[in-house]
This record gives C-alpha cells, sequence and structure tokens, in this order.
C-alpha cells in the first residue's frame, strides 16, 4: 500500500489512479493538482498543476487511447483539460458554460469517443465533446432545480454508434435521482426515468459497469443512506426497482459510492471511512469489509 501525506496545503477531495495505475493524480481546496508517479509502492511528485481559482473537486483521467489528458473541476465553474507531452503538463482547453461551482466529471466509455460529463451547482448539466481537429462542442441541460452534485455514465451496449442507447445518470438537491437518454443524433438528452427514494440531497451516483442483461445504479445520500437501483431488462420500458444497501443507517453521510471493474463489490465511503459490500446469492447486499485509511 503506498501512503502519501502531507501532499496538499487544506483538504483533498479526490484522488485517482490512471488507466495502468502508475501514475496518481490528487486535487484540494488548496486549487492545486498533484500528479505522483507509483512504483513498487513509492511515489514521487512529478508536477503540481495551477490554474483553478477555487478548491478543486474533483480529477478524472481519460482513456489511453485520447493520450496522456486528465480533467478537473472546482468550484471556480471551470473545468480545465490537462495534457502531458514528452513530461510537461500544459492546460489545453478549458470550459466555462456554468454559473457556479462544478461538483462533477466523468468521462464517458471510450466506445463513444472523447465525451465529458460535468455536473453543476446551478442544476445544470453540460457534456463536452472533444474532437480530433483539438476543437470542442458542447451541449447543455437543466437537470435538477436546486443543483446538481453528481452524475455518470451507463456502460456501453452494442459498438457504441447507436446514440439512443447512450445513457446517463444524475443526482441532485432536489434528492432525485434521474436517467436520460441521448436523441438520435447525440445533440441533446431526453429524461427518462425519475428516481425517487432518498429524503435529502443526493451526494453521488454510481452505474454498475457489469454489462450482462441486469443493470444497477447504487446512490449516496446526504441521508445517511445508499440505495440499490435494479432493472433486470435494462431497458427505457422497464421501471427501477430501489432497495436499501443496510437497513441501519450509516454513521454520517454517504458521499461517494463506486463500484469494483467487475462491478460486484460496492464501496461506500463517509466519516474517513470506506465499507465495502456485495450481493449474496437471494440477493440481500451483505458487508465484505471496511477499510479504516
Amino acid at each position: 500500500m503506498v501512503s502519501i501525506t502531507n501532499a496538499h496545503n487544506d483538504l483533498v477531495h479526490d484522488a485517482v489512479l490512471d488507466y495502468y495505475g502508475k501514475r496518481l493524480a490528487t486535487c484540494s481546496s488548496d486549487k492545486t493538482i498533484k500528479i505522483f508517479s507509483i512504483e513498487n509502492d513509492q511515489h514521487k511528485l512529478q508536477d503540481t498543476l495551477t490554474g483553478h481559482e477555487g478548491p478543486v473537486w474533483q480529477v478524472g483521467w481519460a482513456h489511453p487511447k485520447f493520450g496522456v489528458i486528465l480533467a478537473s473541476c472546482s468550484y471556480d465553474g471551470r473545468v480545465l483539460i490537462w495534457k502531458e507531452e514528452n513530461g510537461q503538463w500544459t492546460n489545453v482547453a478549458e470550459h466555462r458554460v456554468h454559473t457556479a461551482s462544478i461538483n462533477s466529471i466523468s468521462w464517458a466509455p471510450v466506445e463513444y469517443g472523447a465525451l465529458l460529463l460535468c455536473t453543476s451547482s446551478d442544476g445544470d448539466c453540460s457534456i463536452i465533446e472533444f474532437l480530433s481537429d483539438g476543437s470542442t462542442k458542447s451541449f447543455k441541460f437543466q437537470a435538477h432545480l436546486i443543483g446538481s452534485n453528481a452524475g455518470t455514465w451507463a456502460p456501453c451496449i452494442g459498438d457504441g454508434k447507436d446514440f439512443t442507447k447512450r445513457r446517463i445518470v444524475t443526482g441532485g438537491c432536489d434528492n432525485l435521482v434521474k436517467i436520460w437518454k441521448f436523441n438520435e443524433d447525440g445533440t441533446n438528452v431526453v429524461l427518462e426515468h425519475v428516481l425517487q427514494g432518498h429524503t435529502d440531497w443526493v451526494r453521488d451516483v454510481a452505474w454498475s459497469p457489469s454489462n450482462l442483461g441486469k443493470a444497477y445504479i447504487a446512490t449516496a445520500s446526504q441521508d445517511r443512506t445508499v440505495l440499490i437501483w435494479t432493472n433486470d431488462s435494462n431497458d427505457s420500458t422497464t421501471p427501477w426497482k430501489k432497495s436499501l444497501l443496510t437497513k441501519d443507517k450509516f454513521p454520517d453521510v454517504c458521499w461517494r459510492a463506486s463500484w469494483s471493474l467487475s462491478g460486484n463489490i460496492l464501496a461506500v465511503s463517509g466519516n474517513d471511512k470506506v465499507s465495502l459490500w456485495k450481493e449474496s446469492l437471494n440477493g440481500e447486499w451483505e458487508s465484505a469489509g471496511e477499510v479504516d485509511q
């Protein structure tokens, strides 16, 4: 296990390994992003990226097919795109269409191309497409009336060319979870399902990467619960079923939820702890351990 201490001068909000697990990107309220190389349980600071004017909430690595590219989002209402070439990091693009904090970013499945989903406290979400000539195009849609806290993509179905099979899920300050699908030409999204169950802000949404006919979405909330939503047919006409991850509430706000790459283990973070959960053969969710660090 690699332990990095005193990396930032303020709270660390996110830490993400790249596709190969060789680099770690971290971000903080100190307005910086740090890039570390990871090798043989050792870490080395490679670079410190500056450019945001407020706390940096989240970072996300693009698929290596598109190069060594990192996205970051901040309280300053901007998404910055960073690229490494010949060992040097530069800011190559800026996305500024929101009027408030951008709270989360999520790269699309690689089959869709270089698409990035952004959610904002202004209630809107936006999707940026990075084109091969270096330009970008984007569209924005109203998702949650009070504010959008989190969003992510469904796994790719088919070859990715059918826009209407592309789906995203968002969670907001209206306590709602919403599922959206793209229109036929991929220029906007339409609301497909509204999932009600939480009694306070939805802090995170996570769509399981498993693509075996049954869809799973985990939602973490300020109401100290995590809900598991399932769709047996994984299509637009079948209603979603909800169940509590655990009958007892968590001791603190549930901030983040994340699936393992195989989609069978769910990690939930809150109160400086990460708990692991797995589904039993009878469909109940049971503890699979806890991480204290």
